[in-house]
């Protein structure tokens, strides 16, 4: 039995026209469909009224700010090479360790050092024994000069003795002459005498002045071998500085066969195994310091509000968007560009204006830095933004 409200759906044969809708349904969906229409009114109004709030922000913010996308976290990348050829005896790193200055990373095999620290020990002693030869030599060629001055000397005096001598044995045969002509005051035999006696002092004297020549010529060839003495005693000691050099320089790259962090850091980019053999100024490892900054690229018509001093706010991408504090350092010499492999030629063929950006360095305070340093990495992605207004 069908009720009184139920309405019959038409059949199909039926071409009448249905029934009009009841008007007390229509009239209680009225007030149902005029407050869904004030509620969505109201939340139009309120996105609006917040997108203007949020657009207001965003004018404001970059009224204040200058900011950049373009900047990274920049620091000292370390290559770790070796001084001098070696095979690697130990490897005492792991690549992401941490490393303290002065801690061993490679030791390299010390025999080759050894044996040219022992080759370049003998040759000093070597030099130093021919240094010690030369001056033997010398101080023999001096007792020589001496012994030849001396001589020099006993052979003038000698001379003085003999011109002395043949003075008198000339003035005796004068004499004799003088007094053999007057009558015999002496006889033959006492003239003979005094003849021979001036031969036998003038022969005396030659002899004396023949041996001051020898004694002089001697002088001088014992100044030439005392020069030569000298000369090589030059030679020597050179030869010992040179080998003293050597020696040095062996027990330098001595001390290399063991390779030290230069500076605290972190270990990457790790290139060496036990048992390699490595040559030196091969990179072995990269040693990232701790010390960090960031390198922010600014265009160049940002510059102009920008200078050393003002604060940054930082946003590394990979510390989930923290907001960090620093500090604007310096500002580059040139732009980007121009430090390039292959700077632009814009004198040449057609020219397109593209804005420049000019790398500007950004410290970050300490607590700052100190909050993060751990989770730091170069490379990473930042955002900056500088405070000018």
């Amino acid at each position: 039995m069908k009720s009184s409200n139920d309405v019959q759906a038409p059949s199909p044969g039926d071409t009448s026209t249905p029934p009009a809708p009841s008007p007390v349904k229509h009239l209680a969906a009225s007030p149902r469909r005029s407050v869904i229409k004030k509620i969505l009114k109201s939340g139009m109004f309120a996105v609006v009224g917040l997108g203007l709030v949020w657009l207001g922000q965003v004018v404001l913010h970059n009224y204040r700010y200058e900011a950049t996308d373009d900047a990274y976290v920049v620091g000292h990348l370390h290559q770790i090479s070796p001084q001098n050829d070696g095979q690697v005896k130990e490897v005492l790193v792991n690549d992401n360790q941490d490393v303290k200055a002065g801690d061993v990373l490679v030791r390299l095999d010390p025999l080759e050092s050894a044996i040219a620290v022992q080759k370049a020990r003998a040759m000093l002693e070597q030099a130093r024994a021919q240094e010690t030869e030369a001056l033997a030599i010398a101080n023999q060629t001096d007792a020589q000069l001496s012994e030849s001055q001396a001589r020099v000397k006993q052979s003038e005096a000698q001379i003085a003795q003999t011109s002395a001598q043949l003075e008198l044995a000339r003035l005796t045969l004068a004499r004799g002459d003088g007094l053999f002509g007057k009558g015999g005051v002496i006889s033959q035999a006492e003239l003979d005498n005094a003849r021979a006696a001036f031969k036998a002092a003038e022969a005396a004297h030659g002899s004396n002045q023949a041996g001051l020549v020898a004694a002089q010529s001697a002088i001088g060839s014992v100044q030439a071998a005392q020069r030569s003495a000298q000369a090589q005693i030059s030679a020597a000691r050179a030869n010992v500085t040179v080998a003293e050099t050597v020696l040095s320089d062996a027990e330098r790259k001595s001390s290399y066969t063991e390779i030290k962090a230069p500076v605290a850091g972190r270990v990457g980019n790790k290139a060496v195994e036990t048992g390699n053999r490595v040559l030196a100024g091969q990179i072995l490892f990269s040693l990232a310091a701790r010390d960090m900054w960031i390198v922010a690229n600014f265009k160049e018509t940002q510059l102009s509000r920008i200078h050393a001093g003002q604060a940054v706010e930082i946003t590394i991408d990979a510390l989930s968007g923290a907001t960090l504090h620093g500090v604007i350092d310096s500002i580059a010499p040139a732009s980007g560009a121009q430090f390039a492999l292959l700077p632009p030629d814009n004198a040449t063929g057609n020219f397109n204006k593209i804005v420049q950006r000019v790398p500007v360095k950004i410290t970050l305070d300490e607590d700052s830095f100190r909050a993060i340093a751990p989770r730091l990495r170069l490379g990473l992605s930042v955002v900056a933004e500088v405070r000018v207004r």
